[in-house]
């Protein structure tokens, strides 16, 4: 019986083993994954940092690279730990493994509290960027880096079209009439930011109210068509309230002398 036992725990430990082997396989993958993010936006997003509003956003990147070494370092450490069945290696690892679960958790938690926060600051910082550096001398980068970045994403100015209304270059001669830079339209050629158009830029600002102010300044006139049968219809009523009229007389006039008849009913 004691070594039926004894066997029954061996195999509980073998079992506690390869489950505790396979989720520290997925732990160290999950840490290469967010280290290649990071080393992935360094390389090819790089472009984006000149537009971007602070070091912050470029430091998210050394961040990631961080955090996945350390994972990474960890899931190591827990093989050594799984394969050796060394208690302390246990300790260390389960004891790392509760430091990058509380800082993940604080970091969940700031990213939801400062996200609003953030987005607009970098939203401001974008669109001032649009107004007061694109194509201005000195800043190659950073009208290279929004050309870039509009082309990739599909999209014009932080907002929409309407915030290149205000920009130093849209305004000065050197845009040559355009109301948009060339980058902001769907298929790129010279000069077609001069037409700004749903069809030919991403993003363009339609205001709701103008329609509405339009037709209440211009009102569409009636179709002579429906002109045609609104009159047809008036005087179609009109023969048709003459038509009746003697019979509503003639009505009223029974309908006197039948309130004025005996109880009897005859005169």
């Amino acid at each position: 019986m004691a070594h039926y036992k004894a066997e029954q725990d061996d195999w509980l430990l073998v079992y506690l083993k390869y489950l505790l082997f396979v989720f520290n396989f997925f732990f160290w993958v999950g840490g290469a994954a967010v280290m290649a993010v990071g080393v992935w936006t360094l390389v090819e997003k790089s472009g984006y940092l000149s537009v971007l509003a602070s070091s912050t956003f470029a430091a998210s990147a050394y961040i990631l690279i961080f955090a996945g070494a350390l994972v990474m370092v960890t899931g190591f450490l827990g093989f050594c730990a799984i394969v050796r069945e060394d208690r302390s290696c246990l300790s260390t690892y389960f004891c790392l493994l509760l430091v990058i679960f509380l800082v993940e958790l604080v970091a969940g938690v700031l990213a939801h509290m400062y996200y609003q926060r953030l987005s607009d600051e970098l939203k401001q910082h974008l669109t001032r960027t649009l107004a007061e550096n694109y194509r201005q001398p000195g800043a190659a980068d950073i009208t290279t880096s929004v050309d870039r970045l509009q082309q990739d994403f599909k999209c014009c100015g932080s907002n929409s079209s309407a915030d290149w209304q205000h920009s130093a270059y849209i305004l000065s001669q050197e845009a040559e009439g355009r109301r948009v830079p060339d980058s902001c339209c769907k298929t790129v050629v010279a000069r077609c930011g001069q037409r700004a158009h749903p069809s030919n830029i991403y993003k363009v600002e339609v205001s709701a109210q103008a329609p509405a102010e339009a037709c209440r300044a211009h009102p569409t006139p009636p179709h002579p068509k429906w002109e045609a049968q609104a009159e047809g219809r008036g005087e179609a009523e009109h023969a048709f309230s003459l038509a009746v009229r003697p019979h509503r007389a003639v009505s009223g006039l029974h309908e006197a002398a039948w309130g004025q008849a005996p109880a009897g009913g005859r005169f």
